[in-house]
This record gives C-alpha cells, sequence and structure tokens, in this order.
C-alpha cells in the first residue's frame, strides 16, 4: 500500500467515524431532551404533558405501590398524585447510556411535596433508573420508572389510597 492509499484510507474512516461519533451524539441528545420534557411535566404537575413523554406500554415501579404498566394504569396514579400535592423534583443524572433504540438514566432525586388541601410540604430523597425507548416517530420516551426513597416520609393520600390503590403514592 502506498503512502497515498494509507492516507485516503485514514481520511475515509475518520469520516466514517466522525459520522458514527455524530450519530451517536445526536441520539444522546435526543435522549436527554427527553428527561428534560418528562422532568418538566412532572413539575408543571401536568397529567397530559406527563403522559405525552412516556411509552403507551410504561412500566411504572414507585415505592410501596404495586407495579403499574401502560398508560391506563399510570394515567389514574399520576393524575391522583398531581390532584393532592403540588410536586417539584429535582434529579440528578449519574449514568446515561444509550445503545440503539433503547436508553437508560440512573439518578438521584429530591421530591418535595405540597398537599393541595394544605399542610406541611414533604421532602423525600432517593434514587432510580430510567429507562427510554425511541418510537417509530423518531421520539424518545420513557418505557420505565423505577425509583426508590431513601426512607423519608411518603405523602399518603385519599386514606391509605392512591386512586383506589391501597398504597401511598
Amino acid at each position: 500500500m502506498t503512502i497515498k492509499s494509507t492516507i485516503f484510507a485514514a481520511a475515509v474512516a475518520a469520516v466514517a467515524l466522525s459520522q458514527v461519533a455524530g450519530a451517536t451524539s445526536r441520539q444522546e441528545e435526543a435522549v436527554h431532551q427527553a428527561h428534560e420534557r418528562y422532568l418538566a411535566a412532572i413539575n408543571a404537575n401536568d397529567t397530559d404533558a406527563f403522559l405525552a413523554t412516556v411509552t403507551d406500554d410504561i412500566v411504572f415501579i414507585a415505592p410501596n405501590s404495586p407495579v403499574m404498566v401502560g398508560k391506563t394504569q399510570v394515567g389514574p396514579w399520576v393524575r391522583g398524585y398531581f390532584d393532592a400535592v403540588e410536586t417539584s423534583w429535582q434529579k440528578t443524572s449519574v449514568e446515561f447510556v444509550v445503545s440503539g433504540d433503547w436508553a437508560f438514566e440512573r439518578y438521584t432525586y429530591q421530591a418535595v411535596d405540597t398537599p393541595r388541601a394544605g399542610g406541611a410540604a414533604s421532602v423525600d430523597t432517593g434514587n432510580g433508573i430510567n429507562i427510554y425507548r425511541v418510537g417509530q416517530d423518531g421520539v424518545w420516551r420513557v418505557a420505565r420508572d423505577v425509583w426508590a426513597t431513601d426512607g423519608g416520609p411518603v405523602v399518603t393520600l385519599e386514606g391509605g389510597t392512591c386512586m383506589g390503590v391501597a398504597a401511598p403514592c
């Protein structure tokens, strides 16, 4: 192989790798934007906006609650939560990995829940994992959200239930 051929091959490889890196960077940016939309919907206490940020088959695993699968189960739970408290979440990404059409985020959080009926706000801290999936429309959404409290107070709604589920929200 001549020096010209070697330089040409190296240039072609560099262009190909930069295109892969660019695609990965765009993918990562899109997933981070999905995270921001999800968090904004939570902090807006807007059920419809929230449901737009999750997949139809969303799986929600909340502390002290049964597993909820699909928007038909998660939607009423979220609506009950937003109706009962004004919530504000801060989420800090600890790890974010994108691989193909899936991504996962490990995070820590602090949630402040102020009862709409009055009373003192509760503060909860913990950690969790969000799993994202890109849809056929090219939009990344949360497909799984699993979180665990560090043991702080948990707001209990509707006499020990959240929208009829016998567990705290």
